[in-house]
């Protein structure tokens, strides 16, 4: 979900591993030469969706932890491909801290449908999280980052 913290605990976690990292959001901002509210902006949802996708289903990675934007879960086919190369994480932050979180959500680079709202976004997105994780991090009110990344490692190792 945006505001869960992928790509902090995604590049700690690498870090604790000794494996590499990749943020799909900036591959897609990359491939697109612009920042991911301007692609929607300009090109709008349906072209962001399918980027997402075509990126997300074509990876191809070895020992990297990879951050997905919030919305790859809309797309089974990368979702499917992802699963493929590796274990999927669902890092479960309470919606009202992901609220406390994300107070930009106009200009923050999030797939919305207009009139959505990040409530909405949660409530539909949620039960594809569940589907998909192989693994779920539940993050506690007042756990930080690094107490995330440290419950991985724990249940890694055990």
């Amino acid at each position: 979900m945006p505001g869960s913290g992928k790509s902090t605990v995604g590049v700690l976690l690498a870090k604790a591993l000794g494996y590499l990292f990749d943020d799909v959001d900036l591959l897609i901002s990359r491939r697109a030469g612009k920042p991911l509210q301007k692609i929607l902006d300009e090109d709008g949802l349906e072209y962001f969706l399918r980027l997402e996708e075509e990126l997300g289903s074509t990876l191809d990675a070895d020992r990297t932890v990879i951050a997905t934007g919030g919305s790859m879960v809309l797309s089974e086919k990368a979702m499917a491909h992802l699963k493929s190369m590796g274990e999927v994480v669902f890092i479960d932050v309470p919606f009202a801290e992901i609220e406390r979180r994300v107070t930009n959500i106009k200009t923050r680079g999030i797939v919305f449908h207009p009139n959505e709202t990040l409530a909405d976004v949660y409530r539909e997105r949620l039960p594809l999280y569940e589907r998909y994780a192989d693994r779920t991090l539940r993050v506690g009110a007042g756990d930080t980052i690094e107490d995330t990344v440290d419950s991985f490692l724990r249940q890694k190792t055990a």
